[in-house]
């Protein structure tokens, strides 16, 4: 039996000017390629080690139940760029976005793995900006790296 995963959102904050070319591949392998893009990921090895490789470019957290609804509803989109509706959560086997939300909280489901649906949010720039510089991770009062719940109000800030 598999343990339960958590589900974390992961938004990029830097740009890549003078990154390494393997920082550039897990950027891209994560679907961030622009600043202020986000995604949701599970906390597999295989992403924790990309997260680890990437972590001055981005940060990440564990993101609540109903960001999760709120991120889906207000900048999930469809191919073609259309708003996630409700006859598409019909044909996935979902009665609605919370149940969904649900799905990917508890891990059943991966974000990427939804047929039809853009594996990465774009977002704005958060509302009264970043708290700290970017260039310094969130343990030494920065931006990047590692924030655990705290990345729930910077999401929020960030729709």
């Amino acid at each position: 039996m598999s343990e339960k995963r958590k589900c974390l959102a992961v938004v990029r904050v830097r740009g890549v000017g003078d990154a390494s070319v393997e920082v550039r591949e897990t950027l891209k392998l994560l679907h961030l390629t622009r600043n202020c893009h986000a995604t949701l990921i599970t906390d597999r090895p295989s992403y924790l080690g990309m997260l680890q490789k990437a972590q001055h470019m981005v940060t990440w957290g564990e993101i609540s139940k109903e960001n999760i609804a709120l991120l889906l509803k207000e900048k999930g989109r469809l191919t073609g760029n259309k708003k996630i509706s409700q006859e598409y959560m019909q044909k996935i086997g979902y009665k609605s976005l919370d149940d969904l939300a649900e799905a990917l909280f508890n891990g059943t489901i991966e974000y990427k793995n939804l047929k039809d649906i853009k594996p990465v949010f774009r977002l704005h720039p958060p509302s009264k900006g970043y708290k700290g510089k970017v260039k310094k991770t969130y343990a030494m009062g920065g931006v990047t790296g590692y924030r655990g719940e705290t990345i729930n109000d910077l999401v929020k800030r960030m729709v």
